[in-house]
């Protein structure tokens, strides 16, 4: 198994494995993230993400680690693991951990103060993970988020909407 850094020739199979997941967390129509995002997102003058690879010389990219860089107003730098995905063929094979080891060694080199991660509350696989590593799985907090259509249906103040649109 080989673990490194991921490129823009991985991006076809790094969606396939997004919407693999996708699949698995019974959301599959929630995908909207194109092959062209992820260039542009991942790979152009700005990137706001990075990726992990594992792979064989065998099969191919076998799972990701797709993380970004974050920060906290008590902590400073952090890292997100956005997705860890291992394709379902290749789950229980110790992939997982290696991509995992690998987020953790880049927080490290990174100077983050906290890795933080999601975990979806009927994932009895991965909350068995993430408890066998010791880590801290917080049931105090809820998730926020808004979709595209909430975003664009917000109002924002004009004068601040204004400033920020400068």
């Amino acid at each position: 198994m080989i673990i490194r850094r991921g490129t823009e020739a991985d991006l076809p199979r790094v969606h396939e494995l997004i919407v693999e997941l996708a699949v698995f967390e019974r959301a599959p129509q929630e995908v909207t993230n194109t092959l062209e995002d992820m260039r542009r997102d991942g790979f152009g003058p700005q990137p706001i993400f990075s990726f992990f690879v594992a792979e064989t010389p065998e099969q191919g990219i076998l799972g990701i680690a797709l993380y970004y860089t974050a920060y906290s107003t008590w902590k400073g730098r952090m890292l997100y693991l956005e997705d860890l995905v291992v394709t379902e063929a290749a789950r229980g094979t110790g992939i997982g951990k290696l991509l995992f080891d690998a987020v953790v060694a880049e927080a490290r080199r990174s100077g983050a103060h906290r890795l933080k991660w999601q975990v979806l509350e009927w994932n009895e696989p991965a909350i068995g993970f993430y408890k066998k590593i010791g880590a801290n799985l917080d049931p105090e907090w809820h998730n926020g988020n808004m979709t595209s259509e909430q975003l664009a249906a917000y109002a924002c103040h004009p004068e601040v909407e204004a400033a920020v649109q400068g």
